[in-house]
């Protein structure tokens, strides 16, 4: 017997469904927001060029589902009325056949690479949307900074901007969400984080996984795109952000917006300030071994992709001008590091007296897990004079969802606090910009690493401040 059609529909139609996004990422937070209670009303459609039907998709979801232990009679009822079309997202036939069969509320979701996004918005421009329908674009968000600013000109011909959702799950984290009450809401530590008492910041995603059969979408972006541009600029804006008025939407987005603007590679000069690295042939932590990444399934050495990417910004805000921000993310890397590390200036002279090295004091917030870690300097332990390092933990509330379950149900919910504004898309390319065309044109040597090492070594230079 068929499920009845919930009272109040809306539906999540996903184009591009068939990618390993949607499957790994995307499915599996559905799974868990549906069974967290939310979500009523939600009718799921899926849609690619891949020849697959009805069934073979609801396998596809009772897969994802479960992966997250994500079962009961109220996710069989969304698997059983889900549906699934073959179809060309940027043609005009098939996308008006996808809209008809929509119920209530559309929020179309992109799971496409950025230029068929374009080309779908173009195809939707044309042939008209519903009512309340909410685009839902993943990243990378254009190509450049050119190209974002037209996809942000097309989305606005399509629906107001308050119905653009620009996804960055970085920004669902539990961990990067606390980061803003951490700061506000703690004399001891806001007053704290600015230039006059920060030498350095280092926003680090060391990744233990190697390429893990996404050549397809990763050996055309690579790290400083794939990770640096979207979801490590969005930390630092976090981070380095005055506090907003409020936690609404427009006043999160507008102090993001603020610091992006002011960022730039530092010294203005890209060959100095980054540098870039690949994975060679090597064991991992768990103790498998993979082939280098030019030998990984898919990948064509020629692009020289890159899988380690460190790059140094500086903010020329008043809070933080002359602080050096470093951004770094790898594959295949041993140990894991996912991390925001603030290290403090060095205290004024220590009292004669007093022995041991005062090293310099840490600001530590997780980034995988939501944590926090305070390095200071004591002394009374073994003797009143000598100096120890100790070490201050928290374990701080983790999410009720995964990062895509927020994501989902901020989408739902209509809540654009995750989302990333129009502004920020541009501005994250606009920073980035002179580190790629300087990669491009060959100003910096491709490194090696090993996988299952810590990365490429020898860096940063010794005459940038803060090294």
């Amino acid at each position: 017997m068929s499920a009845e059609r919930p009272a109040t529909a809306q539906t999540l139609l996903i184009l591009g469904a068939s990618g390993d996004l949607v499957s790994r990422y995307l499915l599996p937070g559905l799974g868990a927001l549906l069974a967290s209670g939310r979500g009523a009303g939600l009718e799921v459609a899926g849609s690619a060029r891949t020849a697959w039907d009805d069934e073979r998709w609801r396998d596809v979801l009772r897969g994802a589902f479960a992966s997250g232990e994500n079962r009961g009679a109220a996710i069989e009822g969304v698997v059983r009325r889900s549906r699934y079309s073959q179809a060309d997202a940027t043609s005009e036939e098939d996308l008006r056949r996808l809209l008809a069969a929509c119920t209530g509320r559309v929020l179309v979701y992109f799971a496409l690479p950025p230029p068929a996004t374009a080309k779908a918005c173009e195809a939707l421009a044309r042939i008209g949307l519903p009512e309340d329908t909410w685009l839902v674009m993943e990243k990378p968000f254009g190509t450049d900074a050119g190209s974002a600013r037209a996809l942000n000109d097309l989305a606005a011909r399509l629906v107001p901007e308050e119905r653009v959702f620009r996804v960055d799950h970085f920004l669902a984290l539990a961990s990067v969400r606390n980061i803003i009450g951490l700061r506000s809401a703690n004399r001891v530590l806001e007053p704290l984080l600015t230039a006059e008492h920060v030498q350095s910041v280092d926003v680090v995603f060391d990744e233990r996984l190697a390429l893990e059969g996404r050549a397809g979408f990763y050996d055309g972006a690579g790290a400083l795109i794939d990770v640096t541009q979207s979801h490590l600029l969005q930390v630092l804006a976090t981070l380095a952000m005055d506090p907003p008025s409020t936690l609404d939407a427009r006043d999160l987005h507008a102090a993001r917006e603020r610091v992006l603007r002011a960022t730039r590679v530092w010294a203005d000069d890209p060959v100095r300030s980054s540098r870039r690295a690949r994975y060679t042939a090597g064991v991992l932590e768990d103790g498998r071994r993979v082939p280098s990444y030019v030998d990984e399934d898919g990948v064509d050495a020629a692009r020289e992709t890159e899988t380690f990417a460190d790059v140094v910004l500086a903010v020329d805000t008043r809070r933080w001008a002359g602080v050096p921000f470093r951004l770094r993310t790898g594959k295949a890397l041993s140990p894991q590091v996912t991390e925001v590390n603030v290290t403090f200036k060095a205290p004024p002279a220590a009292p004669r007296g007093l022995t041991g090295p005062v090293r310099p004091n840490r600001l530590r917030f997780g980034l995988d897990r939501s944590w926090l870690r305070l390095e200071l300097n004591a002394s009374g332990a073994g003797s009143p004079s000598a100096i120890d390092p100790v070490t201050l933990e928290a374990t701080l509330p983790a999410g009720e969802l995964p990062e895509y379950g927020e994501v989902l149900r901020a989408v739902i919910e209509g809540d654009r606090t995750l989302s990333v504004s129009a502004e920020a898309a541009v501005e994250s390319w606009r920073i980035i910009e002179p580190v790629v065309a300087a990669w491009q044109n060959g100003e910096l040597p491709l490194l090696d690493y090993a996988a299952g090492s810590a990365g490429p070594t020898g860096w940063p230079p010794g005459g940038l401040p803060g090294a």
